[in-house]
């Protein structure tokens, strides 16, 4: 513990010579290291605890200051060692700084009655007009957020689940706004009630109102030029800047926002990057991407995202209010001017062009491409699984991972051939072979609901699908030994928990040990969800071993149905590398790929052999 000490009588003529006023000297404390010397023109209100002003502290590059305080209104503060704090146009009022810390031209540091930091506040995402249903604080990962979200009904769950997060809140709360070690803030106007963590730098910044920033000095956190921050929580590595303005929103880890991009009641986690548009009441899951001026993300759930440029959701119908919402599972993009009436779900990796109308529902199509001409919708399956696109975001999202290895608080499963996907496939299959058994092979198109399936795009889908079970099972095999596994766990139908890939009933498990009080913390909640991620390899086999066995008819892997598993997968395996090599070949040919981008993408493929030390599948 820091010991302090009174002024000196000579310690206090110094400082009222060198222009300082206090309004009790008696209630200014000072640490050994404070040289009087280095501050001037700084007025005392309340009480002080000033660390020493020794040294140096570098505020540009080779551009040094001595440490100390210079030009500003102090009342009630506490500020650590090697600290240079420095035209104050207000004051700071109610705050603890830390270590080398550097504030320069910064009008008002302030804390007030109401002050929660950000924490607990209780947001509406999805039904924009409907109940709070995530609460925002600083451990919130992305599974823990879609539990609410999906679960938001269940009382006994949420009031549970509320109670958790208050005591979790409670344990952590500060009774002042601080400013960690090693923080910069220069040319701020106002931060008001906020927690600024270690190594935080803020350049700029408008306002920081009832915000937690949870930087530390490993992730660093970075606050630009114009930006507006009230009542929400930022997580580390993750960057605010460009005049970005954004009100009760959840920025996850190594996210960032910037070029005016606009947000409410929003949250964005893992790797996010939004520029330009616009969210508002969106869960933005794991590398949720939207870079354009004209795009709005609204009553949304997405992870994996691509919104292309005058993306819009509508969650309006004029007459309720702005209730609707619905998901784009995992691997989304939405092309130019794509616009998608909600409710709707899309299945993973499926892309959407033009306004698309009556609610579409194609959770059992992945990969499918939804087209809208005029009134007429068309439904193209399995299409983005054989494309150039899809082969470049699998392999591109483990490498663009930003966060810090050991601190990683929301759970990222890269996979995208796996127990989730591949239960949506083996359905999509079925549909379009019962549409194609319904109708016959001589009819030029097929009906799914509202869209229409040409007769080709339906017989290549049912191609496509083939290929990716074969994948998937011959990557699944190579990783693990034939052997019947003697767990149940992993069973049954599957979910992407917000980029985590579970089994559903672990999910009810969690919910029922929540209300149940088996998970009585919400550390011991975020075990749980650590540990399912952990146990990904093994519970996918139990479902993977049932699966083959039903897909190849036989009752045990001998070494004939292994080599059969396997021979399929390499055959299959090359016909998908084929297909990506046609569609970058169609893309060439359109001229808009010069010739080194396009034999440097075909290079990648023609190498595209061992699949062990690829993160492309498992």
């Amino acid at each position: 513990m820091k010991e302090y000490r009174q002024l000196t009588s000579a310690e206090i003529e110094i400082l009222t010579a060198n222009g300082c006023l206090a309004q009790d000297w008696m209630q200014i404390r000072v640490s050994e290291g404070f040289d009087v010397h280095r501050c001037y023109r700084v007025i005392f209100y309340g009480e002080a605890r000033l660390g020493s002003s020794q040294g140096t502290i570098e505020v540009s590059d080779g551009f040094v200051k001595n440490c100390g305080i210079y030009n500003a209104t102090l009342r009630n503060v506490t500020i650590g060692d090697g600290c240079l704090i420095e035209n104050i146009g207000n004051f700071i009022n109610n705050v603890n700084i830390g270590n080398r810390c550097y504030i320069s031209n910064v009008s008002t540091i302030d804390t007030r009655k109401e002050a929660t930091y950000g924490q607990g506040r209780l947001i509406a995402v999805l039904n924009e007009a409907g109940n709070g249903n995530l609460i925002l604080f600083s451990d919130l990962n992305s599974q823990l957020a879609a539990l609410m979200v999906k679960h938001g009904d269940n009382k006994r769950l949420m009031n549970t689940l509320n109670n958790l997060v208050e005591k979790h809140i409670t344990s952590l709360k500060p009774n002042c706004s601080t400013i960690g070690d090693g923080v910069r803030i220069v040319n701020a106007r106002e931060i008001t009630n906020s927690v600024l963590g270690d190594g935080c730098s803020v350049w700029g910044a408008s306002r920081i109102y009832d915000c937690t920033i949870a930087s530390s000095c490993e992730n660093p956190i970075s606050i630009g030029t114009g930006v507006i921050c009230e009542h929400s929580i930022v997580s580390g590595g993750s960057k605010i800047k460009g005049s970005v303005k954004m009100t009760d929103c959840l920025v996850g880890e190594a996210c960032e926002l910037t070029n005016g991009f606009t947000a409410a009641s929003s949250v964005f986690f893992a790797n996010s990057y939004m520029a330009n548009g616009e969210a508002c009441a969106a869960f933005c899951g794991p590398f949720s991407v939207s870079h354009h001026k004209s795009s709005l993300l609204i009553g949304g759930m997405f992870s994996f995202y691509n919104a292309g440029s005058a993306t819009n959701f509508s969650n309006h119908a004029y007459k309720m209010g702005p209730m609707h919402y619905g998901t784009l599972e995992r691997g989304s993009k939405t092309a130019s001017g794509a616009y998608l009436l909600m409710p709707a779900n899309i299945g993973a990796f499926s892309v959407l062009f033009g306004k698309l109308m009556y609610h579409p529902d194609t959770r059992d199509l992945p990969f499918s491409y939804l087209i809208a001409y005029g009134d007429t919708m068309y439904l193209v399956p399995g299409r983005n699984f054989a494309t150039v696109g899809l082969y470049r975001d699998i392999r591109k999202w483990p490498q663009r991972d930003k966060r810090k290895s050991g601190e990683r608080k929301s759970c990222v499963n890269f996979d995208w051939l796996s127990p989730f996907t591949i239960n949506e496939i083996l359905r999509g299959k079925k549909i379009l072979e019962r549409l194609r058994a319904a109708s016959g092979d001589r009819v030029s198109t097929y009906n799914y609901h509202e869209y229409v399936i040409k007769a080709p795009m339906l017989r290549k889908g049912i191609e496509y699908y083939d290929l990716a079970l074969r994948i998937y099972m011959g990557a699944v095999l190579k990783r693990h030994s034939p052997v019947k596994p003697d767990s149940t766990d992993g069973e049954g139908n599957w979910i992407d928990l917000a980029g985590l890939l579970m089994p559903e009933s672990a999910e009810q498990r969690i919910i029922d040990d929540i209300i149940d009080g088996k998970l009585a913390s919400v550390g011991d909640i975020l075990d749980r969800f650590r540990a399912i991620h952990n146990n990904y390899n093994e519970l996918r086999w139990v479902w993977s071993y049932r699966m083959i066995m039903d897909y190849y008819g036989i009752d045990a892997l001998t070494d004939e149905a292994v080599e059969r598993i396997r021979t399929d997968y390499v055959e299959a395996r090359r016909k998908w590398i084929a297909y990506i090599r046609q569609d970058a070949e169609k893309e060439y040919s359109l001229g808009d790929v010069s010739e080194e981008v396009f034999n440097d993408f075909i290079d990648k493929l023609d190498h595209e052999i061992d699949f062990e030390n690829q993160r492309l599948y498992m």
